[in-house]
């Protein structure tokens, strides 16, 4: 139990408080370690590694090949798939190697998290520090972080099949969109923990509904980039904001199904990617002045004012990466911020929530 400066037992409400912060700095470190992983998962992608570990093995795994037998019979098994025979053939164990540390380090980062989580979840709960009511969200966390990895291993598991250079656009959507999930999570509940009551100060409706249209737009736009990348469609129409020559390019609307143009035509998922950004960009603008207006100094102002920061850097990075045509260590800082942008965004929902209307006020 906390104690006062003169020793004292510290009243229950100060005590409850000192909880609520432990636990939020808590979930703020695993909030991090999420936000390493994500910047992992895309230098992952991007140098091709991803398929360098043809073994699901989350126990024994965790220790790299530290035999040449070893190294040799992982080898073997890489060179069975289509990305060896069609990317990567003759490059050698030493060209393995290089891919198969970042892989590496990618899943043990994935087990640390795990890990720390529950080495966390533990100390709290049996402590009996875990504040009341939210036992259930952290469970939900906890299942929520082993179901990442099982579906990290089924989006794998699609780079394998016959002909697949990469994996499944949509599992990769899918495994991105849960690390989005779980990130914005932990950040909630931990804004929460530490601001349980909404901030006071009076927001116009319509400031409100354009900020929740910034957030969900901008959750949208990272959801297109991640068929973007699955697609590799950053490597073509590497111009802005024409492609080629075209506001819309030519060949927008050419797959049968219509749906399929929105997640396995090149030219569309990149036009798309961009319109949602270009949106999101105009809207936080947007919300950035009406704020300034109509509201005073202090945290829920700054928040919209961080919100608007993100997405420019955001936008701003976007078009250098692809300018650049998508070099590794730019496409992955790229990834890294739409989890500042994402960061931003938590921060301003937060900042603007409502206060509970009371009781038969409804």
């Amino acid at each position: 139990m906390p104690f006062d400066s003169r020793g004292a037992a510290a009243p229950p409400a100060e005590h409850d408080a000192h909880r609520r912060r432990a636990v939020a700095r808590w979930l703020l470190f695993m909030a991090g370690l999420v936000w390493v992983m994500v910047a992992l998962g895309g230098a992952t992608r991007l140098t091709g590694s991803g398929l360098s570990i043809m073994e699901w093995a989350p126990i024994t795994g965790m220790l790299p090949p530290v035999s040449e037998a070893e190294w040799n019979r992982l080898y073997d098994l890489y060179r069975t798939i289509p990305q060896y025979q069609l990317v990567n053939a003759g490059f050698g164990l030493e060209g393995f190697k290089q891919i198969f540390w970042l892989e590496w380090i990618h899943r043990f980062w994935g087990r640390m998290i795990g890990i720390a989580y529950v080495a966390g979840l533990a100390w709290f709960w049996l402590r009996g520090q875990v504040p009341a009511g939210y036992k259930p969200r952290l469970l939900l966390l906890l299942v929520l972080g082993g179901l990442q990895g099982a579906v990290g291993w089924f989006m794998v598991a699609s780079g394998f099949e016959a002909d697949r250079t990469a994996v499944s656009p949509y599992r990769l959507v899918i495994h991105l969109a849960l690390a989005f999930l779980l990130y914005g999570m932990l950040v909630w509940t931990a804004l929460t923990l530490l601001r349980p009551r909404p901030d006071e100060t009076p927001v116009p409706a319509g400031l409100r509904r354009l900020v929740h249209a910034v957030g969900g737009l901008a959750v949208l736009t990272m959801l297109a980039g991640g068929f973007v990348a699955g697609l590799r469609a950053g490597l073509d129409y590497n111009t802005f904001p024409l492609m080629e020559g075209r506001l819309v390019p030519p060949g927008y609307w050419v797959l049968e199904p219509g749906w399929r143009n929105l997640t396995a035509n090149i030219a569309a998922v990149q036009f798309n990617h961009r319109l949602l950004a270009t949106v999101t960009l105009v809207l936080v603008g947007w919300a950035l002045v009406a704020a300034m207006r109509s509201l005073p100094r202090g945290r829920v102002r700054g928040a919209i004012h961080g919100l608007a920061m993100a997405v420019l850097l955001q936008y701003g990075l976007g078009v250098a990466t692809l300018l650049a045509v998508v070099p590794p260590w730019l496409g992955t800082l790229h990834q890294a911020v739409a989890v500042l942008v994402l960061t931003g965004a938590l921060l301003a929902l937060h900042a603007l929530r409502r206060s509970p209307a009371p009781v038969g006020a409804r």
